[in-house]
């Protein structure tokens, strides 16, 4: 009895990875737009039913692929900040993984900072997903300003950063107009911050 019910856990937690899976690649090819539950469960060969018990809708799936790349955000930040490099090329490091975000997955980026909706209880682990990453980010920033200024040069870095993914994404900072990329720019934005006294 115990192997039948690990069994159908296993089933459904493969079920739902592939679910997820599919989704994802909707989401990269066409947006938000192009994710729906029925295509998500045609494109993994479930029964049509299949995807409305793992997600009740497709706002509840999509704040599920936020938290995830949220999550996974987070856990890079969290290695980032244990490895051995200075807290200013850790903290490089995480806005260009945030960058890195926006130019591979620019919907995702999108949904990344967007507020959750559907289901309460997914919502509620996207916030969650969203406040650990934060937490994260602002322990970096506060190794090299400070506790105290953390929140204000995070903000600033965290604009900064978000402001280059957009211009990447629609194609604004290019080169050849302004003979610069988001990484010296990164750079010059770190460099100009106080240190800690």
């Amino acid at each position: 009895m115990l192997l039948a019910v690990a069994t159908r856990l296993e089933t459904a937690a493969m079920t739902r990875r592939s679910l997820l899976e599919a989704a994802r690649a909707l989401l990269d090819a066409g947006g938000p737009d192009a994710v729906t539950l029925r295509e998500v469960g045609a494109r993994t060969g479930v029964s049509r039913s299949a995807p409305y018990r793992h997600f009740v809708n497709k706002e509840t799936l999509l704040t599920v692929l936020a938290t995830n790349a949220l999550s996974e955000l987070g856990e890079e930040l969290e290695r980032l900040a244990a490895g051995e490099d200075s807290p200013a090329l850790s903290l490089r490091a995480a806005l260009l993984s945030l960058v890195a975000v926006g130019r591979t997955r620019p919907h995702l980026y999108r949904l990344m900072f967007t507020t959750p909706t559907g289901d309460p209880a997914a919502a509620a682990a996207a916030v969650r997903a969203a406040e650990h990453t934060h937490d994260l980010f602002l322990d970096m920033v506060g190794r090299i300003v400070g506790r105290e200024r953390a929140r204000h040069y995070g903000a600033l870095l965290l604009a900064c950063a978000h402001g280059m993914s957009g211009l990447e994404s629609s194609g604004h900072l290019v080169w050849d107009k302004w003979q610069t990329n988001a990484e010296q720019l990164i750079d010059s934005v770190i460099a100009l911050l106080p240190t800690e006294k």
